[in-house]
């Protein structure tokens, strides 16, 4: 059996389309037709080389995605063929099953324990999630990450308290779910910060009390001036060193500032540590230590009585063949959330 998949074969140069042979399955691992996966920021430091050099290539990439199971190896008992699932990154329920190995002709094309630029895609059973029928696929794949990593920022790596001044920095994917986190978690403000007014105002429609443009104004002075001091919590998507440390300053003496955004491996940033120890924190989050068996059905009920409807996060999409044209359009800050069909549009 063959899926069509996008490969990354050398860091910082396009995927290419190639049909790669699937595996027999093993111990743990579920056949799963992907119809709907988003395109993370993480592909793109993947491609770019920002953790270093990859040890893996050829590789396949993606991590989040909606789809229907087919078949099911050994072992797994947390799904059936039939079953509509969340394609997640984060370990669920389930079996940790080995990575599997795609052919292309006499080459093998690596993969991790889920990949989701293919139409057909072998996946370890603990990076599912199943749910109901009705759930739409791209709401699925907002589940995978931008909900449960900009929700678990929130409310487990920052642990956001009601009537807290909020700062997210970045209003890209993660960002606007983090946007809409604290709006649910009871923030106040909440700010958005960005440098595409398009982000702003899409961060407005999803719970931002006021936005901030680094074109036109100053970072700290903007926040200040906005909350009359500083911050409680804030949440940084860039990785970038200048402004982790202007949100550093921003960060009150008892806030917390969250790295959601992953610094380039040849990057150092500088600060003044004596305020860890009076109580200020710097943390790295970890797609928000999200749990997506717990909080996937949470947050479908919440979204199945009206409190919250992410279908408009969703601002473009393509088919697999155009995922290079969808990547430059989201390093131009054109797009925010982008979903890859893998039938008719």
């Amino acid at each position: 059996m063959k899926s069509l998949a996008a490969i990354l074969f050398e860091q910082k140069t396009p995927l290419r389309l190639e049909e790669v042979e699937l595996p027999k399955l093993g111990y743990g691992q579920v056949l799963v037709e992907v119809k709907v996966s988003r395109i993370c920021g993480s592909q793109l430091g993947e491609i770019d080389g920002v953790k270093g050099p990859d040890r893996y290539l050829p590789h396949l990439l993606g991590h989040e995605g909606g789809g229907i199971v087919c078949d099911i190896g050994p072992e797994v008992t947390h799904t059936k063929p039939g079953d509509h699932v969340v394609l997640h990154w984060r370990p669920g329920a389930g079996i940790q099953a080995s990575a599997a190995r795609y052919r292309l002709g006499s080459k093998t094309i690596n993969a991790g324990n889920i990949t989701t630029f293919q139409s057909l895609t072998v996946v370890s059973e603990n990076r599912l999630t199943v749910v109901p029928a009705n759930v739409d696929f791209e709401v699925a794949a907002l589940l995978a990450d931008t909900l449960t990593t900009g929700f678990g920022v929130v409310t487990r790596n920052a642990a956001v308290q009601i009537g807290e001044g909020v700062v997210v920095i970045g209003v890209g994917g993660i960002g606007l779910g983090t946007v809409l986190g604290a709006h649910l978690a009871g923030a106040h403000p909440v700010i958005a910060v960005d440098i595409y007014d398009h982000k702003l105002a899409k961060a407005r429609a999803f719970g931002a009390t006021h936005t901030v443009n680094t074109r036109q104004e100053g970072l700290v002075e903007a926040v200040q001036g906005i909350l009359g001091g500083s911050a409680d919590a804030i949440f940084d998507g860039t990785g970038n060193p200048a402004i982790l440390e202007q949100a550093w300053r921003l960060t009150g003496a008892k806030g917390r500032l969250v790295m959601v955004g992953v610094m380039s491996h040849d990057r150092h940033v500088s600060l003044n540590t004596q305020p860890f120890h009076y109580g200020k924190t710097l943390v790295g989050s970890e797609g928000g230590m999200s749990r997506p068996e717990v909080d996937i059905p949470r947050y479908l009920r919440m979204m199945s009585e009206g409190r919250f409807d992410p279908r408009g996060f969703v601002t473009h999409r393509c088919k697999l063949p155009e995922i290079n044209e969808a990547i430059a359009a989201m390093r131009g800050g054109e797009s925010i959330h982008t979903m890859i069909h893998f039938e008719s549009l």
